[in-house]
């Protein structure tokens, strides 16, 4: 009998302690002392409000509707986090500027510690001697103005060869026809990874003739397993004391992408110190891992040793320049096919400020006001990240009049704060003329003049109306997202769509604004079946050659297709652009030096 009871006591003891211990992790009676923000009704027990953010919205959409009830800020709780949502741009204001500080840090999360090389990726490392040493390092070395105007020909290098490649595939693949489809997310995911990597480690993943295709695809899966994984939820972050049980294999897959990308990553740095090892000139061209690994070899940071720093970085800029440009171009494009208007405008615009005669380059960029005006409108409606990683308070403080409690994540619905009736007028319309009127002081990398667009400006400098989010990721935009829309001005060129384009329905996964399966292809026409190619200044016509027979030799500088030798250079000059590709006549070749 006393076995009996002892057996209760132990069992009613352990039970007690497990209430008591769920309690003191979410304990709804708990207050904090002053106002709180509202807290949102029907949290669950232990998981919080987790079951509301799983639906089948997105969890902006779903945080922008309880914001239409509770206003634009209230609390949830996320297992035994508790959680601030600002979805107003007075708020976002207030909290980084007047708080900056308070909310300079980022919650430790189980995918960063896993694939991130445990919390050492910039972007998601937490507020401290380690990010702030490292984030001196990336802007006064790494992404510097300087730095960034060095690696310009590598971005139009990369436009130029990515069209003679789309030329190809026109060649190849247009039949009878003479349209060949394309699927455009696929070409802009290439050309934005090829150029990415060739400013980080110096190389190309898609293309060429030197191309390791198994490396190359093995690196694209893992990066991608990397995106997908970060914005999955993982047990561990909302409640750590059930983190063991590994619902769903989550931390499986992350640890298992995690040694593919790091596998990837130590290839490229020991050919990096390799190559270092032969005496280079002082002005050949040095990738970013070059520079980093002058700047931190033998070093460590904050007890971090500069091989696991050097890793981190890049992975992080891989991660964060190739899928913020890549959404943003694929979203652009679709933006534009659903509102022919705007497509005319653009156009119109090319061809007045760049003509018909030569390629579109950055120096373009600034005259286009259009062009960049709807680039915005893009971002304004479809931003790259809709729901903004979580930070994390460090000490107590008051946000518009509320208490928020040391520990409390924040998470900003850019969405919603792009989207305000309040501020914008018809909001889900796309207007990029706002742009150009209204708002016409909107500047993408961050700067806000008016009261309407607001920013990041402090410990972080968060850019979050950008292409990219953070200075750390300043890659993806290059300065003032001039590969944005240097890209986008070569793929408008000649654009018809309706009859070059077919766009079917998108969807996205929940936390993402990546449209996961949005198909848009476009179809490479031969706009112009014939012309007439002449040789040097007597201006002789020496032959007509078909468009779709004729390419320009890479190695011989003649047109490969016609029945005579030409010397050194023609008086031909054509315009490439990823819908139409087609000859004009000028008295001074321009070719593409391909």
């Amino acid at each position: 009998m006393d076995f009996v009871l002892n057996y209760l006591n132990t069992t009613t003891i352990g039970l007690l302690s497990l209430i008591f211990f769920c309690l003191f992790l979410y304990n709804p009676f708990k207050k904090f002392k002053g106002k709180e923000a509202p807290r949102v009704a029907g949290a669950w027990p232990i998981l919080g409000h987790l079951p509301l953010l799983s639906g089948p919205n997105t969890p902006h959409r779903t945080l922008g509707a309880l914001a239409e009830k509770y206003g634009p800020i209230f609390t949830i709780q996320l297992g035994s986090k508790k959680a601030v949502v600002i979805n107003n741009w007075e708020i976002a204001k207030e909290c980084f500027t007047t708080n900056d500080t308070v909310v300079s840090s980022r919650p430790k999360l189980v995918a960063v510690e896993l694939m991130g090389y445990n919390h050492a990726m910039f972007g998601f490392a937490p507020y401290g001697p380690y990010w702030r040493e490292l984030r001196k390092i990336t802007t006064l070395e790494i992404l510097s103005p300087r730095r960034m105007e060095q690696l310009q020909h590598v971005r139009v290098s990369e436009v130029q060869t990515s069209i003679r490649e789309l030329y190809t595939l026109w060649c190849s693949q247009k039949g009878e026809s003479a349209y060949a489809s394309v699927e455009l997310k696929q070409w802009f995911s290439h050309l934005t990874f090829n150029m990415v990597l060739r400013m980080l480690v110096g190389k190309r993943y898609f293309g060429g003739e030197n191309v390791d295709d198994e490396k190359a695809q093995r690196c694209v899966r893992a990066v991608e397993e990397f995106m997908r994984l970060v914005g999955v939820f993982a047990v561990g972050d909302a409640i750590p004391w059930l983190r063991w049980l590994d619902f769903g294999g989550h931390e499986k897959a992350m640890k298992e992408t995690a040694k593919d990308l790091d596998s990837v990553l130590s290839e490229e740095l020991e050919e990096h110190r390799r190559k270092k090892g032969f005496d280079k000139k002082v002005d050949e061209f040095q990738d970013f891992m070059d520079v980093m690994i002058s700047i931190l070899d033998g070093r460590t940071i904050d007890g971090v040793d500069a091989d696991t720093v050097i890793k981190a970085t890049v992975l992080g800029m891989i991660a964060g320049g190739n899928d913020t440009t890549n959404t943003v171009m694929t979203w652009v494009i679709y933006s534009i096919l659903r509102n022919p208007l705007v497509l005319e405008k653009v156009k119109a615009e090319l061809d007045i400020h760049v003509g018909k005669e030569r390629l579109v380059s950055e120096d373009d960029i600034s005259k286009l006001k259009y062009l960049q005006a709807t680039v915005k409108e893009t971002l304004r409606l479809h931003p790259p990240a809709p729901l903004l990683p979580p930070r994390e308070f460090i000490e107590n403080c008051t946000l518009s009049g509320y208490n928020v409690e040391k520990g409390t994540r924040l998470f900003t619905n850019v969405w919603k704060i792009q989207t305000d009736s309040n501020v914008w007028e018809d909001p889900l319309a796309f207007k990029p003329e706002r742009f150009l009127t209204t708002h016409k002081d909107f500047d993408i990398r961050g700067l806000r003049k008016q009261r309407a667009q607001w920013s990041s400006r402090g410990s972080r400098r968060t850019s979050h109306l950008s292409p990219a989010h953070g200075r750390q990721q300043r890659l993806a935009s290059t300065d003032g997202c001039q590969l944005s829309h240097a890209e986008l001005s070569q793929s408008i060129v000649g654009t018809q769509s309706e009859r070059a384009f077919g766009v079917v329905e998108y969807t996205c996964p929940p936390g993402s604004g990546r449209p996961s399966s949005m198909a848009v292809r476009g179809i490479v026409e031969n706009v112009l079946p014939a012309c007439e190619h002449t040789i040097g200044d007597s201006g002789r016509r020496v032959a007509t050659a078909e468009w779709s027979t004729v390419r320009y030799g890479l190695s011989e500088r003649r047109w490969s297709a016609m029945p005579t030798q030409l010397p050194e250079w023609t008086s031909v000059r054509w315009r490439v652009g990823i819908l139409n590709i087609f000859p004009t006549h000028s008295a001074h070749p321009s070719l593409p030096d391909f």
